[in-house]
């Protein structure tokens, strides 16, 4: 369905969900290091509701290793899948709101650490790929799991009401 992209997650419990959001959607899941903490953690694993074997995960090493890779499926794609796939950077330092996009299967929903985000420098390369969860402006921020659920749902919404 879509590739929902971790940036240094930090907190266990939040990645068990999201693995479980994954797990329930068809998606895959990919954590790019560092983690803040091991995936044979007991709150992960518990979250994840245990089903973590059967999660589609992939590991990249550092932002720019899942960079280099996910410009390389770009150019090769995998076999039926269209070639178009685009990479949204969700974040609170955008204007556009996430239902704007038009979300197609296997597209990337990049969200960053818990604590910062994703960085800066990585924001303005991509500054045109951002979207943003609007909220009340006392807010700083929703958790990372319920902001994924957010966007992975409204992109499920779209598929399905497209066909």
């Amino acid at each position: 369905m879509f590739n929902v992209v971790l940036v240094e997650p930090e907190i266990p419990p939040n990645t068990g969900n999201i693995a479980r959001l994954c797990l329930a959607t068809g998606s895959r899941l990919h954590l790019v290091r560092p983690l803040g903490f091991s995936t044979e953690d007991r709150q992960l694993r518990r979250a994840g509701m245990d089903y973590w074997e059967q999660i589609k995960v992939e590991y990249w090493d550092n932002l720019a290793e899942f960079e280099l890779g996910f410009n390389t499926h770009l150019k090769t794609g995998q076999p039926g899948e269209r070639t178009t796939v685009r990479r949204y950077l969700f974040t609170t330092k955008a204007d556009r709101p996430y239902w704007e996009a038009k979300y197609q299967p296997n597209d990337y929903l990049v969200f960053g650490r818990e604590t910062k985000g994703l960085p800066e420098s990585f924001l303005n390369k991509y500054r045109e790929s951002c979207l943003t969860i609007p909220m009340e402006p006392e807010a700083r921020s929703l958790n990372l799991a319920t902001a994924v659920a957010v966007v992975l749902f409204e992109g499920i919404r779209q598929l399905r009401q497209n066909n």
